[in-house]
């Protein structure tokens, strides 16, 4: 592959901003994307740039994007203005950019002249960056979801987690902190662990070193990667895509793990109370048990 004159973060909606025909899609969250940390410094023309919610994130983002731009490259950036779009002028400017800015359909838009020599990327691409931190004992990266702290409801899965045997998967698996629990067991003959998260796949081959487990950068709620056969799976989906609650993705996450499990195989579940996820396990497997109930969250144990 030929190296890109034009990328894109994300998926910016057409009506507010033109993308170039043929840039090159650098979201960790789509698969088979580009790393934009890999992008050559001084070779692009065009950045266009949906950006994310977290600041620390956002701006090592725009610290890439800019970096990776030719000197009068132009470089589009766009998020809604509850989602760090009202900061995203002052973040600019911070990086040594002229901007002219516009407000259209609840997000704010920037423009930007790449000047010939910003101020701050290094800075903010180092804040941004991989790293080892103690109060999880991991490697961990800003924009993975619970990157910096253990989510209460992967915590409380850990706590009741039976010792697991044979295939299994890790659906969603972050930072692979299931996993490296579920591969405690040595009856445990192989684990595959899958996100659409780029960077978490990075850090689960980084913080799980076993042979025996393999990772899989996926979104799924396609048919990759094949699973079958298998003797467990042990999930805490997400119900958030994009910042907005979406209940359909846990239901996916439910669907992929019935088809996946043998029959006799166990689904081993964590969810926010609220979250109506009885009905779809129902409907998916022969019994379902809640074994718990603690601090705003429920445990499943499925068996197909």
């Amino acid at each position: 592959m030929s190296a890109p004159d034009a990328i894109v973060h994300g998926l910016p909606l057409p009506e507010l901003v033109a993308v170039p025909e043929g840039a090159a899609q650098v979201s960790p969250l789509i698969p088979g994307s580009a790393r934009l940390e890999d992008i050559a410094p001084d070779s692009l023309d065009t950045a266009v740039l949906l950006a994310p919610p977290g600041t620390v994130e956002r701006r090592y983002v725009l610290a890439l994007a800019l970096k990776a731009l030719k000197p009068g490259g132009r470089l589009t950036v766009l998020a809604p203005k509850d989602k760090g779009g009202t900061r995203l002028a002052k973040e600019l400017r911070s990086l040594s950019c002229a901007i002219t800015e516009e407000a259209k359909r609840h997000h704010r838009i920037c423009s930007v002249t790449r000047p010939a020599d910003p101020a701050g990327l290094d800075e903010a691409i180092q804040a941004g960056r991989p790293r080892h931190i103690d109060n999880l004992g991991l490697c961990t990266q800003p924009g993975i979801f619970s990157w910096d702290r253990l989510d209460p409801g992967t915590a409380l899965l850990l706590r009741h987690l039976p010792a697991l045997s044979g295939k299994g998967a890790d659906l969603g698996c972050g930072l692979g902190i299931l996993s490296r629990a579920v591969l405690h067991s040595e009856k445990v003959k192989s684990l595959a662990m899958i996100d659409i998260d780029r960077r978490a796949i990075e850090m689960a081959r980084r913080n799980v070193g076993e042979a025996c487990a393999s990772a899989h950068w996926a979104d799924l709620r396609g048919a990759e990667p094949a699973l079958t056969g298998l003797d467990f799976v042990v999930t805490n989906p997400p119900f958030h895509d994009g910042g907005a609650e979406d209940q359909a993705l846990g239901k996916a996450f439910i669907s992929r793990a019935a088809a996946a499990l043998r029959n006799g195989g166990t689904l081993h579940l964590v969810a926010n109370a609220h979250l109506p996820y009885e009905a779809p396990l129902r409907a998916a497997f022969k019994t379902v048990n809640l074994t718990v109930t603690e601090g705003g969250y429920k445990l499943f144990e499925a068996r197909k």
